[in-house]
């Protein structure tokens, strides 16, 4: 034996040196550890991409529903610019001194505009036999008297509407209190 030289031995290797056994288990170790990695990698990819789908959805919606409104808006202007006149025409459908057959085509004219708006979502309010709701009218006058109900609209100055069930104009009108 060579004292000088502690690398050369003359003893056999041991069956039980882990040394040759630690290189197989490294590759195996670094295969699972990549592929753990990649499956999270693509759990998370999934997740993101599911994600953005829902955004993308979302924000097409909420700009369907924005453009719904803008039109309904555009639509309810349109709506309001026209309602003086058909205000107009109702006064001149209760003066009477033009002949009948002038009276007739204005009342002609007043169906046809009041149809049209009937159409696009413009809907009278009820003020006759009703009682006074301070979100769809508007009082103008209140008269004291024992000969109606308290609150009772008495009559109607000015047609309130509403446009496809928002609130357009409130109905202005004359309400009983009692004295």
């Amino acid at each position: 034996m060579d004292t000088q030289n502690p690398e050369i031995s003359s003893e056999p290797p041991s069956q039980e040196d882990p040394a040759p056994a630690a290189p197989a288990d490294a590759p195996l170790a670094a295969v699972t550890a990549e592929r753990d990695r990649l499956l999270a990698e693509k759990a998370d990819v999934q997740d993101r991409l599911l994600r953005t789908r829902a955004e993308f959805e979302n924000a097409r919606r909420r700009a369907e529903r924005e453009r719904s409104d803008f039109l309904q808006f555009a639509g309810m202007e349109l709506v309001r610019e026209l309602l003086p006149v058909l205000d107009d025409f109702e006064r001149a459908l209760k003066v009477e001194g033009a002949g009948p057959e002038y009276a007739k085509g204005v009342e002609l004219i007043y169906q046809r505009l009041y149809d049209a708006l009937k159409k696009l979502g413009l809907e009278p309010i009820p003020t006759e036999g009703k009682s006074f709701d301070p979100n769809v009218h508007e009082a103008v006058q209140r008269v004291e008297t024992s000969e109606a109900e308290d609150q009772a609209i008495l009559g109607e100055f000015q047609r309130g509407y509403n446009f496809k069930g928002k609130l357009l104009r409130p109905a202005m009108v004359k309400v009983a209190v009692k004295p």
